[in-house]
């Protein structure tokens, strides 16, 4: 493939025409840049696993421009109604039986009888589907298990050459993927926290979420592997101090001793604001692997509302390689 053609937010219909003919196109959500493909055409949807050297157990996300788009794909009971209309278009992702009729491909559903949905917010990702016509199928805009990309140059310095076309948007503003909640019957259960904490989904739907059991082999949703977010460098968690050498990366603009010897040393938010914190999370990440240092020292992180999809990430950007 050559160079990655770059478009503007003038060139979605370029962006498009690239999609329903079978190309790659990464385009930006609020969450971080998807890699989009048209989630009916199974050759369309390999083209992602072999960009990003995704194992094909692993679904995709369908990405569909409205409420009304998502039932033609999936069957809605009454808590996945509850959510969708609360939360979308939003950082939520529905996993629902696939329904009669649905034009998802076996592929981009990893095999399942349920499919993934969700509408993006981000006014670039609502005109692309609605010019696209069909459902994108669109992870993480990345090489698989690497740091997410909450901007163009994230995408590029991982992907260009590999796919067809990049739609610019500026840096995403939630900055962690979705909230994946799966709707299969019995209680909602949490496969991955995200952009819209827990706190409010259980406010909405006014009963707890169900925990996931661990996903093996054969995961229901995206980013439940073990191994996943990963930089270069080793990740240490809750680190009360800073190693020489060590990048540092801090929460709340509290100096932890030795951060005078770090090779590099960014806070994700000094005011101490979780929002900001996911935001900042994942570029921050790349800007200390971009260091070359062995090992980035983590601060803790509270674990309540964005705390909870932040740490989710970090421990699996920290976990035994595979």
């Amino acid at each position: 493939m050559s160079r990655t053609e770059r478009l503007s937010g003038g060139d979605v219909e370029r962006a498009a025409q690239i999609l329903r003919a079978g190309g790659l196109v990464a385009f930006p959500t609020e969450t971080v840049y998807g890699l989009g493909a048209d989630a009916t055409d199974p050759r369309a949807v390999a083209g992602i696993y072999a960009a990003k050297n995704r194992p094909r157990f692993n679904p995709l996300i369908a990405h569909v421009p409205d409420l009304a788009a998502a039932r033609l794909q999936g069957r809605f009971d009454g808590a996945a109604l509850t959510l969708a209309e609360r939360f979308w278009p939003g950082p939520l992702t529905l996993v629902v039986p696939l329904a009669e009729g649905g034009t998802v491909s076996e592929l981009t559903r990893a095999g399942h009888d349920s499919v993934a949905l969700r509408v993006p917010s981000h006014p670039l990702a609502r005109a692309l589907l609605a010019a696209a016509g069909r459902p994108i199928a669109a992870p993480s805009a990345n090489r698989s298990g690497r740091i997410s990309p909450t901007t163009a140059a994230h995408v590029l310095a991982g992907l260009d050459g590999r796919i067809d076309a990049i739609l610019e948007g500026g840096a995403t503003r939630v900055g962690v993927e979705s909230t994946i909640i799966a709707c299969l019957g019995g209680r909602p259960t949490l496969l991955r926290p995200g952009g819209v904490p827990r706190e409010a989904i259980e406010a909405a739907l006014g009963e707890g979420l169900a925990e996931a059991e661990e996903p093996g082999q054969a995961p229901r949703a995206p980013g439940m592997l073990a191994s996943h977010y990963a930089p270069r460098a080793r990740v240490r968690l809750r680190a009360r101090e800073i190693r020489p050498g060590e990048a540092a990366l801090l929460f709340g603009a509290g100096a932890l001793p030795g951060v005078e010897a770090a090779a590099a040393v960014l806070d994700l938010s000094p005011q101490g604001d979780l929002a900001e914190a996911a935001a900042n999370l994942f570029g921050h990440l790349h800007r200390l692997d971009a260091t070359g240092a062995g090992t980035i020292a983590v601060a803790p992180i509270p674990r309540t509302g964005l705390g909870e999809a932040i740490n989710d990430r970090l421990r699996r950007a920290a976990a035994e390689r595979v």
